[in-house]
């Protein structure tokens, strides 16, 4: 149980969150106000969402909508654009799509 605190408490600084209130941590496309669409690591901390190792979806290269790439993972047309660490406030989240992460192994920085 320590081992997985101490995981969870170096994630969370990696990422920027050192809040211990954190209620959500997994990878997900997250559609944000101002039609920005970014998938990276998620954590929620109060009202401050904070979104790790992120790429814009430039475009999404899909012919079923963003579903099909949190299932399968980007496409060959999918263009993903690195942008470190992004921070909103959830408020700004119009919403989550969770990835299959094992899909999505490479792909991100």
């Amino acid at each position: 149980m320590l081992i997985q605190k101490a995981i969870e408490t170096a994630v969370n600084k990696a990422l920027g969150v050192e809040n211990d209130n954190i209620t959500q941590q997994k990878l997900q496309i997250v559609v944000l106000q101002r039609g920005w669409v970014v998938v990276g690591m998620v954590a929620i901390s109060g009202d401050d969402v904070t979104i790790g190792n992120t790429s814009v979806i430039r475009v999404w290269g899909t012919t079923k909508g963003l579903g099909e790439i949190a299932l399968n993972g980007p496409t060959n047309d999918t263009v993903l654009d690195p942008c470190g660490v992004v921070h909103s406030h959830k408020n700004s989240v119009v919403l989550y799509i969770d990835c299959v992460e094992s899909n999505w192994a490479g792909k991100l920085p």
